[in-house]
């Protein structure tokens, strides 16, 4: 996986700067996407629908990296927004200043709405089949909205100051972090030509590895550095949100973690009886999911 990433990422972030430097009207709103943009990360989402693709032996094209593209320019916009004094409040992002730290808060507000409709300018523009990139505009949308990951983030607002129990948190997580990691292999499978059948087996991947995601990052949260990270710790405690960690407690959220990446292992194995599938790639990313080092 770290030779594909290595390979990949920089032609996904090429996509990303070329589009906004090709459509945007606004040099200052250009500037300010770009910086979050290239401020870094690990890509998870759009190496995932690549990495799905190849693992049904399919030569990446550019519909693929268009789509890819677009997914982690919604993500990044929900980072931007996310980092926002009305919602987290947040000065650090990927080791460096925060959007609206940088540009100010009307910007940065702006570079967010810019880079969530311009992902859907560029789905729509992609070098796709028709049907194609209507299903997966479609799904896209719903993965991002109101059906997905705004109202993910709608429940972690409101569960602030309150303690959800275990069920009401795996909700709130299924939409705002697992639903666009749900569409990256869902997407995977789209642009794969894989049947209805396969294509739903890579969308509860997908949400599986949201949920070990999550978990993770809660952990993370508690048990990493800032400098380790990128970003500040202890948030979730300073907001009193309600986290894995503070429900089940430390090993508790280790033992969570590794029931889904058992479960995610399973379903690759599962997905292995399809045509052409090959799960190595898939296999090294929740690798990378295990918390070997705390």
């Amino acid at each position: 996986m770290t030779s594909f990433r290595q390979e990949q990422i920089p032609k996904i972030e090429k996509e990303m700067l070329s589009f906004l430097q090709e459509y945007s009207q606004s040099p200052r709103l250009t500037e300010a996407m770009s910086y979050s943009i290239e401020a870094g990360g690990k890509r998870l989402r759009p190496l995932l629908v690549l990495t799905t693709a190849a693992s049904f032996q399919k030569e990446l094209t550019v519909g693929m990296y268009q789509t890819a593209a677009a997914l982690e320019m919604i993500h990044t916009y929900s980072l931007i927004h996310d980092d926002l004094p009305a919602m987290d409040d947040d000065q650090l992002r990927r080791g460096k200043p925060t959007n609206h730290v940088v540009f100010g808060e009307a910007t940065a507000t702006l570079a967010g709405d810019g880079l969530l409709t311009a992902a859907f300018q560029q789905l729509s523009l992609a070098i796709l089949p028709a049907e194609q990139k209507i299903l997966l505009i479609q799904q896209l949308s719903q993965a991002a909205g109101i059906g997905g990951m705004v109202a993910g983030q709608m429940g972690d607002i409101l569960g602030e100051e309150q303690q959800l129990d275990l069920e009401a948190l795996m909700a709130v997580h299924e939409g705002k972090t697992g639903a666009l990691l749900r569409f990256a292999l869902l997407a995977g499978g789209i642009l794969a030509e894989q049947p209805e059948e396969v294509v739903q087996q890579l969308a509860n991947l997908g949400a599986i590895i949201g949920l070990a995601f999550q978990i993770r990052d809660d952990l993370l949260d508690v048990l990493a550095s800032s400098a380790e990270l990128g970003k500040n710790t202890g948030r979730d405690a300073e907001l009193t949100k309600s986290t894995y960690p503070s429900l089940l407690g430390i090993t508790g959220a280790k033992e969570a973690l590794q029931e889904q990446l058992a479960k995610a292992r399973q379903l690759v194995l599962t997905l292995e009886e399809a045509p052409s599938f090959q799960g190595e790639l898939l296999r090294e990313v929740l690798q990378e999911l295990e918390l070997k080092e705390y």
